[in-house]
């Protein structure tokens, strides 16, 4: 039996092992942005394996033989260990290889491995369906955020893998962790009345608006992610930034608030009352100097103006845009009027049939930003209403959602609200 015991804690070291020393060998001093795209592509390959692992032994593809030491169900050794080879090693890689080249090479190396670990893991016959799960959602998707964060290229879609890893981080694995230490159950969320667990849904996902708002003005304002070795390249200090300079944090702060009376977890209240307090006294000074040593005199002057934690009254707005709605336009006229009565800040509003800019048969509305962004119809409008206030703005991020733009543009547009051909005069 203690022979036994020995075998498995050699294994187990070995699973860790190999992958961090073959990691250790291919690093040969990278950059500060190969480091950080190394860094980002393990955390995406951790949290697609603790899916991948959930679903293949919900399935029953395999489960793991040991207890001690595992986190969700899998060895937590294996899970890093797994993590290093499928998400840094590629990348690390001196020349490049065809992303079909390394999925082929990690699913050899796993059929010729994971039979041999007897004694940790219990394959099913069929194992192999989820060993080609595990590939197609980890490998690829962390391989090609790796790679596009050191090339600075597909923003939009290295923006939307982040935002899934980083979700699938905070709202997930943090909260099962907390929660398997100590109080709370994932349970407790489908317990007791319907109107309950609708309400916990509901505030979360209203308190994830200024957050996926604030990630979308970084990708379109600054072409950059949240993620600290991917930055934009300018300071955004528009949309959700305008009235809070910490955004970010504090939709995570109140979403996490309400999961944890959701799972009536203590544990991750406290939790989250600390990661408060790191987030204000150790990550935001460090930030602060990292945007001063970037963007100088720009950064203090927002700095002075717009508060970590606090929400303005109005919005930060040091240069002004424009909003051209359509006289000819009656929903266009009753909108200048409603967004008027607002008295917005930082907007001037303009007739669209005087537009003498680069759109040539002008859409009803248009909106014209201080750096050359324009959006139009409910976009426009939407973008306009940030002017207004924080209640406003949250109203204008709301509309901006990306699945919820397309939808009420395409509802607007059957109700005739389309874009329209408009003569331009000069004014």
């Amino acid at each position: 039996m203690t022979v036994g015991m020995t075998e498995l804690a050699v294994l187990r070291l070995l699973c860790l092992a190999v992958p961090t020393g073959l990691a250790l060998v291919l690093w040969r001093r990278p950059g500060r942005r190969l480091a950080g795209a190394a860094l980002l592509s393990f955390l995406a390959a951790f949290v697609a394996i603790g899916v991948a692992n959930q679903l293949a032994m919900a399935v029953g593809w395999w489960r793991f033989e040991v207890r001690e030491g595992s986190f969700l169900g899998v060895p937590l050794d294996l899970w890093i260990g797994w993590a290093v080879f499928w998400g840094p090693v590629p990348l690390l890689v001196r020349h490049r290889l065809p992303i079909w080249s390394i999925v082929l090479t990690c699913g050899w190396l796993d059929i010729l491995v994971m039979p041999r670990l007897g004694s940790l893991v219990s394959l099913r016959s069929d194992w192999l369906y989820g060993e080609l799960v595990a590939l197609v959602i980890t490998v690829v998707p962390a391989l090609l955020l790796g790679r596009w964060t050191v090339d600075r290229r597909r923003l939009t879609a290295r923006v939307v893998l982040q935002l899934v890893t980083f979700t699938g981080l905070t709202f997930w694995l943090l909260p099962s962790a907390v929660m398997g230490e100590a109080d709370g159950r994932w349970s407790h969320l489908l317990e007791g009345p319907v109107w309950r667990t609708s309400l916990i849904v509901q505030l979360m996902v209203l308190a994830a608006v200024p957050a996926v708002a604030a990630v979308i003005e970084f990708a379109v304002r600054g072409e950059g992610t949240p993620y600290p070795w991917d930055p934009p390249a300018r300071l955004v200090t528009t949309g959700p930034y305008a009235y809070l300079a910490n955004p970010m944090q504090v939709s995570v702060v109140l979403m996490l608030t309400v999961l944890a009376w959701g799972t009536h977890s203590l544990s991750l209240a406290v939790a989250v009352v600390g990661a408060a307090a790191f987030s204000h006294f150790v990550a935001g000074p460090h930030e602060s100097t990292e945007l001063a040593a970037r963007h100088e005199q720009t950064w203090w002057d927002y700095d002075w103006h717009v508060r970590a934690w606090w929400v303005r009254r109005r919005p930060y707005r040091p240069e002004a845009a424009e909003l051209y709605l359509a006289e000819s336009c009656t929903i266009c006229s009753q909108t200048r009027c409603f967004i008027e009565s607002t008295k917005p800040q930082g907007l001037t509003l303009k007739a669209a049939e005087g537009y003498d800019g680069t759109v040539a048969g002008l859409r009803r509305a248009l909106y014209v930003g201080p750096d050359g962004l324009q959006a139009r119809g409910l976009g426009a409008v939407a973008r306009g209403l940030e002017h207004s206030g924080p209640g406003w703005a949250y109203v204008g991020w709301l509309l901006r959602l990306p699945v919820v733009r397309p939808l009420l543009q395409l509802l607007l547009d059957g109700m005739g609200g389309g874009a329209r051909q408009l003569p331009t005069r000069r004014p």
